[in-house]
């Protein structure tokens, strides 16, 4: 998974009634676009994401 900043980052539910979520990848830590990135979701909360195989970058 590569990521640039200024992307989407789109984390599906895993879970039964568990909601999507995204936001925008304000900061790219990892090496040559990798893991971890801070996200700054919709909702208006900052975190450091490790995307799992149910996360999709949206190139912008």
């Amino acid at each position: 998974m590569n990521a640039t900043v200024g992307d989407r980052l789109l984390m599906h539910g895993n879970a039964v009634g568990e909601r999507d979520r995204s936001g925008v990848i304000t900061e790219v830590q990892g090496t040559d676009g990798g893991p971890p990135y801070v996200v700054r979701f919709d909702d208006g909360h900052t975190g450091l994401v490790f995307p799992g195989p149910d996360a999709v970058v949206m190139p912008q």
